[in-house]
């Protein structure tokens, strides 16, 4: 299983929200691509990124700095956060991107979703943020009607690969991660399934690598330093490979 350290962005700062809320903000630093530095000399070999004010807003205000985070590292970075049109799915890959998470777009505009991954492939992934059971939209400010299973067949059916799910009641709370879906959905649909939200402790990172998940995020729990970056990656790599 492959191992994401998040940083998620407002203001050019590398922050984490509780639940999804923008009220509840943390920042832990302003220096977003030195992190990406760090993720680096740990052993990490993959960044996940979020432009939170993007998500909410649906443009690119911390653009330059998602760049920045990219040429540090020099690590494979994937961005979500207010990509909602083919200009900015191709400025970002154009900037040399790995991969654009869509989210609030393949909800409310599944032809651009599908326009999407027809032109770029498994540079394409879904961001699938679940809340009380239906997809949440515009930085999970809002509910759409789509399930789960539902809007991952749809996903499935338009060629993607990568999906990202989370569970918005467990991000940022550091009580753990929602294991069974992860296992149902692992169950029920051969994609590339990235587990996010609540992935707070080593035991997480064990068992979503015992599911043989694609992916694991660790956002707060790198920062409260609950989660060895490192050690976490050697678990997923060892689960992997039994």
């Amino acid at each position: 299983m492959k191992i994401f350290p998040a940083i998620d962005l407002y203001e050019g700062k590398a922050v984490r929200l509780f639940k999804g809320k923008y009220d509840e903000m943390t920042v832990y630093s302003e220096d977003p691509p030195q992190i990406g530095r760090d993720f680096a000399a740990q052993g990490a070999e993959y960044i996940h990124i979020v432009d939170l004010q993007g998500a909410r807003d649906g443009n690119t205000p911390n653009f330059e700095t998602v760049c920045r985070i990219k040429e540090a590292s020099g690590l494979f970075c994937e961005i979500g956060g207010g990509i909602r049109s083919m200009d900015v799915v191709d400025k970002y890959i154009g900037a040399g991107l790995d991969r654009v998470i869509l989210g609030t777009a393949a909800v409310t505009d599944e032809a651009f979703a599908k326009a999407a991954v027809e032109k770029y492939g498994e540079k394409i992934a879904i961001g699938i943020d679940l809340k009380d059971g239906y997809v949440a939209i515009k930085g999970w400010t809002e509910k759409s009607q789509e399930t789960a299973a539902g809007f991952c067949a749809k996903m499935r059916d338009l060629g993607v690969k990568t999906i990202i799910v989370t569970d918005i009641s467990k991000d940022g709370a550091m009580k753990g991660t929602n294991h069974r879906l992860y296992e149902e959905l692992a169950a029920d649909f051969d994609m590339q399934i990235v587990a996010s939200g609540g992935v707070s402790s080593m035991d997480d990172v064990k068992r979503l690598a015992a599911q043989d998940l694609y992916g694991a995020i660790i956002g707060k729990a790198y920062y409260t330093g609950d989660i060895d970056l490192r050690e976490a990656i050697e678990i997923a790599a060892a689960e992997g490979d039994r």
